[in-house]
């Protein structure tokens, strides 16, 4: 028999396209309150609130740089005054990810990298966890990648800065657990989005057929792995990290 999922307020960091705008529609759909967070893409992100409220759901787009810790606090606060309290939390907010060999880096990319997926993280959890206690009720949802197992070449920036997730997913969902908080990472493979319009049709078949589904991910699929993890039924699923890649990695 399947648990209820009762509406709650959700937060989607970097939500006004791709896959964070998938995800944020999926969570409206089942009914949750989103809140459609964005740095820079207003007209995009008003888009989104304005596909979630025409399906017969409710959104609110709110701006703030996650890597803020000021811009941090308003986002929780603002979004606890429009809708309660953040009960699901998906961290996906992303930036530039360049591909070099070592020796072109500077310390610079890897500390972007690691304020998106580390920094940004921590804050808007801390942010949002006395609340999630004090309800002993919450979903903290991170968007790793694949690139973790598969340890892409010329990418060791981005590489560290999402396998340090897996050990935030994992060290939150021990600390967090007494209060049914759970903490989960969903893995997603080369799920093409807006940013890579420019990929020649090639690449994109190539990587779809070397996977046993021999097809090309799609953001409803990370979507629905994510929708799942924010419900009643997943209640005793925590610490793991779910791969969404059309079996590319094991």
């Amino acid at each position: 028999m399947s648990l209820p999922t009762p509406p709650r307020t959700a937060l989607v960091t970097g939500a006004s396209h791709g896959l964070g705008r998938a995800i944020a529609l999926r969570l409206g759909a089942a009914g949750h309150r989103v809140v459609v967070n964005y740095f820079s893409s207003v007209a995009a992100a008003e888009e989104t609130v304005a596909a979630i409220t025409a399906a017969g759901g409710t959104a609110r787009a709110i701006r703030a740089d996650v890597r803020d810790p000021a811009q941090v606090a308003a986002l929780a606060a603002e979004t606890t005054h429009h809708f309660g309290a953040p009960e699901i939390i998906v961290h996906n907010a992303t930036g530039p990810q360049p591909m070099l060999p070592l020796e072109a880096y500077a310390w610079k990319d890897f500390q972007d990298q690691l304020d998106f997926f580390v920094k940004a993280p921590v804050l808007l959890t801390q942010a949002t966890l006395a609340a999630m206690k004090q309800a002993r009720w919450g979903r903290i949802i991170l968007v790793g990648s694949e690139v973790v197992d598969l340890g892409n070449a010329r990418f060791s920036a981005y590489v560290a800065a999402k396998a340090a997730m897996v050990g935030l997913a994992r060290a939150w969902a021990t600390e967090f657990g007494p209060w049914q908080i759970t903490v989960n990472l969903v893995a997603p493979g080369w799920i093409p989005v807006e940013r890579h319009a420019g990929t020649p049709p090639d690449a994109l078949a190539a990587y779809a057929n070397a996977l046993p589904l021999q097809r090309q991910g799609r953001p409803s699929d990370v979507a629905g792995a994510i929708a799942y993890l924010a419900t009643e039924e997943a209640g005793f699923v925590t610490g793991q990290s779910l791969a969404v890649n059309g079996g590319n990695t094991f």
